[in-house]
């Protein structure tokens, strides 16, 4: 029998939470078309889809079959087989469907080379995915590249992965993914291998406006490989306006006609490409000499495993009776600070509102040594299971909660809100939606000018560089990301470089810090 991994968790009651649990999101026509009239020979032949939802990519093959007068074969893989029903509901005929088998395409793939392979693979990231599942597909990365990819690498890099290693000579692949692909730690891994072995011959992005996948948390790209000798460079393009047919028109001249209204087209150095990351845009300015950890370390904010009971209001705080010192003023998310200061005015403002900013802090004391309303409160996060939770259950006891001194600046990094620095003048803990920036040294001057620095417009637009981004323009930095951001010249040279006295002056910094190191590559597992 067919090997089938069930990679999803139990789907979560709405419709658009089932798909994002089994990482399926529809391809929409126009984009279909065009990916499936670069995979196709001049005269047609057999197309792949080794995820065939509801049939998109099969759709589209017939179309571009009618529009140029060839005769194809369709074949296909899933897992799911009520998405095969969604397919005949939406165009297709059972005899369409009949080359479409249902197995796992990463574990039990086709046993011949393929010619055209065409996909939105599964966008299921890393912890979705079960221990067995993850080590399988460690085995599968060494086997492949002759290394393992970070762990961090969701299930759709793997279906990217089998792909390549199935496609015929001359054969055509063309994906569509999350740009995680070429964003993500373990995208030099990827890239290199792919870049050394098969001729990346465009890659295709979209401004937000433009996005196939409107209203959800990802940057889609696509990729247009084909089974052949690499080569030195590779056409961007960025489609400006969806709904068009300008993309297709492009694809199908062989990438020889000129770019229409509503689509850019630039040729770039591959090596340049990968380093930049393939999502974004060749760097025009000049690189800087100075990057953000040169004056501040970056560490994440407060991640207490369970905010229901460690991050309380002034209304609950009184009705458990626990006293006002086991607790330190925190911010729970970036919305609840709308300006770019948080001051004691912002925490009244969130108080009246009855949102939670009070952060309970405790040291990991004996239970015993706690007043009863606390021990009583801690009792009751027994009973509710806390302690098993896996973050939670790596703490010793698991009610001790993780410390940090104050940053002096935070940066919002997650949300739709715009990535930006804050500054902390109410002296609040921020929790995990918050990076903490603590500038390398007190002396004020110092941290005047940096907040000058960090506020600029000019550093902002800089993020673009080094974070991962998502939809509508989002972008998400990740600490040791951040410290590598760039610092433009122009303003190092308006403001002058902060110049550090002492590194840490004060020593709770340096302790803070250099706890967090411990922590670094968790997420990595």
């Amino acid at each position: 029998m067919p090997k089938i991994n069930v990679y999803r968790i139990p789907a979560a009651g709405e419709a658009r939470e089932r798909l994002r649990q089994r990482g399926q999101f529809w391809t929409p026509d126009w984009i279909a078309e065009a990916m499936v009239d670069y995979a196709l020979a001049d005269d047609g032949g057999a197309l792949f889809d080794p995820a065939v939802g509801a049939g998109a990519f099969l759709r589209a093959a017939k179309t571009i079959a009618r529009e140029r007068g060839f005769a194809i074969t369709l074949a296909g893989m899933d897992i799911d087989p009520s998405v095969l029903e969604q397919a005949i509901q939406t165009g297709l005929d059972v005899s369409d469907l009949a080359g479409v088998k249902i197995s796992d395409f990463v574990f039990d793939p086709p046993q011949t080379k393929l010619p055209a392979i065409v996909a939105n693979p599964p966008y299921i990231r890393h912890h979705r995915l079960s221990a067995s599942v993850k080590q399988d597909l460690k085995r599968f990365s060494e086997r492949t590249l002759g290394k393992a990819l970070d762990g961090r690498a969701g299930l759709h890099i793997y279906f990217l992965l089998r792909a390549l290693t199935l496609l015929h000579e001359g054969g055509r692949l063309a994906f569509i993914m999350p740009a995680d692909t070429c964003e993500g730690k373990f995208a030099p891994d990827l890239w290199h291998w792919i870049a050394a072995n098969f001729c990346l011959e465009a890659v295709v992005t979209f401004a937000p406006e433009a996005s196939p996948f409107q209203n959800v948390d990802t940057n889609p790209i696509i990729f247009l490989i084909r089974q052949a000798a690499p080569m030195p460079k590779f056409f961007w393009a960025r489609c400006l306006e969806p709904q068009t047919q300008a993309l297709k028109r492009w694809v199908r001249s062989r990438f020889t006609a000129r770019p229409e209204t509503g689509l850019t087209v630039i040729q770039r150095d591959l090596a340049e490409g990968i380093v930049t990351g393939l999502s974004r845009a060749p760097r025009t300015a000049k690189t800087s000499r100075y990057v953000l950890g040169d004056f501040v370390q970056i560490v994440r904010g407060v991640a207490t495993g369970a905010n229901d009971f460690f991050f309380l209001t002034e209304e609950q705080i009184k009705h458990t009776g626990i006293p006002s010192k086991y607790f330190v003023r925190a911010i729970g998310r970036t919305r609840d600070v709308p300006s770019e200061e948080i001051t004691q005015d912002t925490l009244r403002d969130l108080q009246a509102k009855a949102r939670p900013t009070f952060l309970l802090a405790l040291d990991g004391d004996r239970l015993e040594r706690y007043p009863e309303k606390l021990k009583d409160y801690l009792r009751s996060g027994e009973i509710r299971g806390l302690s098993q939770r896996p973050l939670i259950s790596q703490r010793n006891p698991w009610y001790k909660t993780e410390s940090r001194v104050a940053p002096p600046f935070l940066f919002a990094y997650l949300g739709r809100r715009n990535s930006r620095f804050i500054r902390n003048t109410a002296g609040i803990i921020p929790l995990t939606c918050f990076l903490c920036v603590y500038p390398k040294s007190t002396e004020h001057a110092y941290v005047e000018r940096l907040w000058k620095i960090l506020r600029h417009p000019d550093t902002v637009a800089n993020l673009a560089l080094i974070g991962k981004s998502y939809g509508d323009g989002a972008v998400k930095v990740e600490p040791r990301s951040l410290e590598k951001l760039p610092i433009p010249e122009n303003v190092i040279d308006q403001f002058g470089a902060p110049q550090q006295r002492r590194l840490f002056e004060d020593p709770r910094l340096y302790q803070a810090t250099a706890a967090m190191k411990k922590t670094r590559h968790h997420d990595a597992a």
